[in-house]
């Protein structure tokens, strides 16, 4: 036993040590990959060539040229790069992805000393899964940020309109008047639209950056008005107000879902509790349990019982309106 935890320490070190070499060596990469790509785009940009201009340039998917190599035979990596710039976030596909295996990786070589083979093998894959989830995360808040305050931009809008403002300069006007994101979406559109991408395509990038429905009816009505005209001011002053309303009838579902949310919290992390418990006060009580040939088999499924109870009474009380 002496020499296999000496291995395992040695193990541990060099993984360790590999992992802060690799890290490392992709910095060093990134670095200069960056720099390649700025001379670069400074070399396109005096020869005056729109393809690899800042502007209509293609971002590359990883700094290291192996991996960029490698992401760009697989499909689903469009649509997470999609994710990544519907979040705001300043990362690339290749780091997101490389996180995901290395915390992968770190977490199966972790759990393989305490629980079964099949639940390391989840359990990295649920580790692995979290910095894609992060990114999910910033998308929904942003998402969120967004819907919360389009109601009003739709209301300055309409305002704008009734005061004899272009379309154009009234998007320009509320891009500087309001609060991200909704500024930033703003602002991008009516410049795509204004250096001659035209308004249909400019409203369709707009959908694909911000596929939400009150996004969906704002441009479904602008692009009704140009085709047949009529009040777009008034349009846009019924839009914002049923989304008020929306978004009032959400916050109410939303308090009402509050307790069955935190009841499975609670009964989640409630055995969690009582173990760490018997740990501290009756440590032996518990090692019969690690002990056993079939233990690691039991808490192992007591775990996996716990986040299946807690994903069932999220999605009980997730209400879609």
């Amino acid at each position: 036993m002496l020499i296999l935890s000496i291995l395992a320490f040695f193990l541990a070190i060099f993984l360790l040590c590999s992992i802060a070499v690799t890290v490392a060596w992709m910095g060093f990469l990134k670095t200069t990959a960056e720099v390649s790509e700025a001379a670069l785009r400074d070399r396109a940009a005096i020869a005056d060539d729109p393809e690899e201009s800042g502007l209509f340039r293609s971002e590359r998917l990883s700094t290291l040229n192996f991996w960029d190599s490698v992401l760009a035979r697989f499909d689903f990596v469009e649509i997470l790069g999609e994710r990544i710039a519907q979040a705001e976030l300043d990362w690339s596909v290749g780091r997101v992805t490389i996180g995901m295996l290395l915390a992968g990786f770190v977490t199966l070589l972790v759990l393989m000393k305490f629980v079964a083979l099949w639940a390391a093998i989840a359990g990295a894959l649920l580790v692995g899964s979290a910095p894609y989830g992060y990114v999910l995360h910033r998308r929904n808040k942003r998402f969120q940020k967004f819907r919360e305050n389009f109601a009003d931009v739709m209301d300055s809008l309409a305002r704008a309109l009734r005061a004899g403002y272009p379309l154009s300069a009234s998007m320009e006007l509320i891009a500087s008047e309001t609060v991200p994101p909704v500024s930033v979406e703003m602002r991008k559109t009516a410049a795509e639209a204004n250096l001659g991408m035209g308004w249909p395509q400019a409203l369709e990038n707009l959908a694909r950056r911000m596929p939400l429905l009150e996004v969906n009816l704002f441009i479904a009505a602008v692009q009704l008005h140009a085709k047949t005209g009529g009040k777009l001011s008034e349009v846009l002053g019924g839009l914002a107000e049923n989304m008020r309303e929306s978004i009032a009838l959400q916050g109410e579902v939303k308090s009402l879902a509050a307790h069955g949310k935190m009841t499975g919290v609670i009964l989640t992390i409630l055995p969690v509790g009582i173990a760490a418990m018997m740990m501290i006060v009756s440590p032996g009580y518990m090692q019969v349990l690690y002990n056993h040939p079939n233990g690691k088999t039991l808490i192992t499924s007591a775990i996996v019982c716990l986040v299946l109870a807690h994903l069932v009474i999220r999605k009980i009380v997730d209400i879609k309106i």
